[in-house]
């Protein structure tokens, strides 16, 4: 079965990634990198991890940690256009990435969220 939010956080963490590694090779910018790395490819990470959680709860729980690392991904990827490190291309493409991230995430907390009220 096709799983959208898997599909595109893979693809954000890839994006992300070698974003990254061009930043790091062409400006040897390691900080801002590391940080946008790290909450970018969470994302990714969670959401596999919530395809085993151990309950609704703990699969919501995990599903708004990553909610929380899209969002601070933002920031970091605003932050790197802010200093001269990407592109403005650049940022809208990984920002539109990341918000469509945020707003499925959303909607699966919601969806998860209204099935456990139910049951």
């Amino acid at each position: 079965m096709k799983n959208i939010l898997k599909e595109k956080s893979f693809a954000f963490s890839i994006n992300i990634i070698r974003t990254c590694q061009v930043i790091q090779e062409d400006f040897k910018e390691y900080i801002l990198t590391k940080q946008v790395w790290r909450s970018g490819t969470a994302i990714g990470a969670l959401i596999r991890e919530a395809e085993f959680a151990e309950s609704k709860k703990d699969f919501i729980h995990k599903l708004q940690i990553a909610q929380k690392e899209a969002n601070e991904s933002i920031y970091w990827i605003e932050l790197l256009f802010a200093t001269d490190y990407i592109t403005h291309e650049k940022c809208n493409t990984l920002k539109s990435s990341c918000i469509e991230l945020l707003k499925l995430l959303t909607s699966s907390i919601k969806t998860a969220k209204q099935r456990l009220k139910s049951n």
